[in-house]
């Protein structure tokens, strides 16, 4: 018997649905009520059609789709709808008793099949559900849907890296956060491509100790389906061109010596959109995913002539190191890019324990806790001794998170704003100075509006988990009951991105911020039952509760049901 690999991609279960939560409420609500149906337009791989087809899940919905091959062929894409003969007024009729039709990649109907749909949306009577692409020539008949004001359109960005985390826990089980993020910066949001690295690389995953995540390090896997993605690179047969994206490729991830590249060569793959020039110069391929598999490619003789040893990278990794103290020191911890520290930790070089314990601080410091361990982990992985990435471990893993005995937190901190944190600034006012001290001043004043420009600054410094802390501290403090649920809704949205960050300020936000069933499901899992268990409890399908336990990981800032006993524990956080 003879398996091929594209054929059995093909019978691979589809992907948990995960993200897009308001926007898949946007389209029901879209297909139930107010206008009659919408536009959905996006980058190829976004999710457009899986989006659309979750939107009309369990609903009467007749569909059609436009192909690369039938748009020479009248109303080819309604074929199956239509009489093998029909012209566009008997076509209108015969689709107009269709309650909801769903029409993917708009983009490639024929003219006639796109002046149907234009003619569905004037007359009214079908909800219509169109999915185009970005980039692709679209037919004026659809392009007129939205900028006719027919339909509204909805345009999706591809998923940021807090739902790509989602979907890869929802589709592989827990990731360590930097496998998460090389997987999201590989991919570039392109759902499709992710899916393919998680395939090639899901044997190659290894748990992480103390922990129940996974990690991948070390190069990519060349499989054949990322040969497929990645043509227009290793197709390249000119000797220059190829020895010009192999000396970029291998020069990760420092910048190449100009001089060492040639000019003509350069012209020739910038003009086909395989290498990008910024303002100063500085030349790099045009995606992240071109770099690794030019160098899996590249025979072992050539691999090393052009190998860049770790140790090559020491002096950028001391800038990386010292930009980042920098900035810490003045408070200022806001995004910024650590090349060379990512390079290493990907390709599972070494990385020193003095650079691991800042880059750990800078992250615990923007809210990302679970950055910050993995960081510190990476440290002690070479260095299993060095007592600044244990320290940033330990603080990363159990933060102020513990309202107990306030007497005791309080005598052991050695940071004065955390008293601050646990809602005592009165004992350490003194000892603060600019924002800080305006926390506590505003604290100390239970003054709600002076807590919420407090958190505006916190988050503005890069200061994540802090502005959360901020805007729940003002949530209670506000004595209008709008102004709360404001400093309640901005609370909740930054103390998502702070990775289950659990401290006394944030505690009263947990639950509340799930739906009346997500609450019901997670008390139930909080008790120790089985999804099946509380699948026959609530009369769901197992794959519904594991759906509804997903998102609410998501919106809890929790990895797994591990840490759902902790959560609605909360005196503030019990279910309605």
């Amino acid at each position: 018997m003879t398996t091929y690999e594209r054929d059995a991609t093909t019978l691979e279960p589809p992907w948990p649905f995960a993200g897009r939560e308001n926007e898949l409420e946007l389209v029901r609500r879209s297909l139930t009520g107010g206008p009659r149906g919408i536009v959905v337009t996006g980058p190829a791989g976004c999710g457009k059609t899986r989006l659309a087809r979750e939107a009309v899940r369990g609903t009467d919905c007749a569909r059609a789709a436009g192909t690369p091959e039938s748009r020479a062929i009248p109303f080819a894409a309604f074929a199956h709808l239509l009489p093998e003969s029909v012209t566009l007024h008997r076509a209108v009729h015969l689709l107009s008793g269709v309650r909801t039709l769903l029409v993917d990649d708009a983009h490639l109907l024929d003219d006639a099949s796109a002046a149907l749909v234009h003619q569905l949306a004037v007359h009214g009577r079908t909800r219509l559900l169109v999915v185009a692409t970005d980039g692709a020539p679209v037919p004026g008949a659809i392009s007129r849907l939205w900028t006719g004001e027919l339909l509204p359109r909805l345009a999706l960005e591809p998923l940021p890296e807090e739902e790509i985390t989602q979907l890869l826990t929802a589709a592989a089980g827990p990731l360590d956060p930097l496998t998460a993020a090389r997987l999201h910066r590989l991919s570039q949001g392109d759902l499709r491509l992710l899916r393919e690295l998680l395939g090639a690389v899901r044997g190659l995953l290894t748990p992480v100790q103390g922990t129940e995540e996974r990690a991948w390090r070390g190069p990519v896997p060349l499989t054949t389906a990322l040969r497929e993605r990645t043509a227009p690179v290793l197709g390249r047969t000119r000797p220059l061109e190829r020895e010009t994206l192999d000396r970029l490729a291998f020069a990760e991830p420092l910048a190449p010596d100009l001089e060492d590249l040639d000019i003509g060569a350069l012209e020739v793959l910038e003009s086909d959109g395989l290498i990008e020039v910024d303002d100063r110069g500085g030349v790099r391929l045009a995606h992240p995913l071109y770099g690794p598999v030019l160098r899996a490619a590249a025979g072992r003789l050539r691999a090393r002539r052009l190998s860049r040893t770790p140790d090559a990278c020491a002096r950028a990794l001391d800038a990386e190191s010292a930009a980042l103290a920098a900035r810490i020191e003045r408070d200022d911890v806001r995004a910024t890019p650590t090349p060379v520290g990512e390079w290493l930790v990907a390709e599972g070089a070494p990385l020193p324990g003095r650079y691991a314990a800042v880059r750990a601080g800078f992250a615990r410091l923007r809210g990302e806790l679970r950055e910050a361990a993995a960081w510190a982990r990476e440290g002690l992985r070479t260095e299993p001794g060095h007592a600044s990435c244990r320290e940033e471990l330990s603080r990363a893993s159990a933060t102020v998170d513990d309202p107990t005995d306030l007497d005791t937190a309080l005598a052991d901190l050695t940071d004065p704003y955390d008293a601050v944190r646990l809602g005592a600034p009165e004992k350490v006012i003194d000892r603060l100075s600019g924002v800080f001290a305006r926390h506590a001043d505003a604290l100390t004043r239970a003054d709600g509006p002076d807590l919420d420009r407090v958190a505006e600054e916190l988050e503005r410094r890069g200061f994540t988990l802090f502005a959360a802390e901020a805007h729940a501290q003002a949530a209670h403090a506000h004595r209008d009951p709008r102004a709360a649920r404001h400093s309640r809704t901005r609370a909740v949205a930054l103390a998502r991105r702070c990775q289950g960050a659990r401290t006394p300020a944030l505690s009263g936000l947990a639950l509340g911020e799930l739906t009346a069933r997500q609450r019901q499901i997670v008390t139930l899992a909080a008790a120790g039952l089985s999804n099946r268990q509380i699948a026959e409890r609530l009369t769901l399908s197992i794959r519904t509760v594991g759906n509804h336990l997903y998102s609410a990981y998501a919106r809890l800032g929790a990895s797994d049901r591990h840490a759902l006993p902790w959560l609605t524990e909360l005196p503030e956080a019990r279910p309605a």
